[in-house]
């Protein structure tokens, strides 16, 4: 697999494709949670996570394993921690992985996560995330986007990384890493399906003050 480095401001952020057979395989069992009421109240993760959004669904740690999920992300952040410090994890344990499906109008606030690792990857997207109700020609249209926010705007350094969400992609950034979604507008209610995960590695890499 590819792994992308950006260091956009300090903290290392990795970009990865999710193989579509595991995009397929999330997408599908998430289908199947959604069109039944039992599994919905079961695998309901909303009350833990910060976001206004329709639905936050847990993925079960049986459906990780099996699904390929867990093991392409273990690979991933191996490959990612390798190349930033030359240092081989021998320790991958996911805290948790969920979908989040997000509407018109809904929103992450900011906020970051558990764990040592995180990430976030995209599943389904709408056709269109809108656009501003008036001309506003010098300003970017921030709907639907994923902000990852670390310290404050100086000269030569941005506080701010924008992703637009695309198909398939998956970034991965340390725990501690800020980070927010914007509400969209999209006539045809359309949905906006992510995937994130917390996870633990080995704590004399992750510990920096170990030494």
């Amino acid at each position: 697999m590819e792994i992308k480095i950006k260091k956009p401001f300090g903290p290392s952020i990795a970009k990865a494709k999710i193989p579509k057979e595991i995009l397929d395989k999330i997408n599908n069992h998430v289908d199947e949670i959604v069109a039944s009421k039992n599994k919905k109240t079961e695998l309901d993760h909303g009350q833990k996570l910060a976001g206004d959004v329709s639905e936050e669904i847990l993925l079960s740690e049986d459906f990780v394993r099996k699904s390929g999920w867990l093991d392409f992300l273990g690979k991933c952040v191996y490959q990612w921690i390798f190349y930033e410090t030359n240092k081989k994890i021998s320790k991958f344990e996911l805290i948790g992985s969920w979908v989040v499906r997000q509407f018109q109008n809904e929103y992450n606030p900011i906020h970051w996560h558990n764990g040592h690792v995180s990430g976030v990857g995209y599943l389904k997207l709408p056709k269109t995330f809108g656009n501003w109700k008036q001309n506003k020609t010098n300003k970017i249209y921030q709907g639907g986007q994923l902000d990852l926010i670390h310290g404050s705007k100086m000269f030569l350094s941005e506080s701010k990384f924008k992703i637009k969400p695309e198909l398939n992609d998956l970034y991965l950034f340390p725990n501690y890493l800020m980070h927010t979604v914007y509400p969209f507008k999209n006539s045809e209610n359309e949905e906006r399906r992510s995937v994130s995960f917390n996870a633990i590695i080995d704590n004399n890499i992750y510990n920096v003050y170990s030494d």
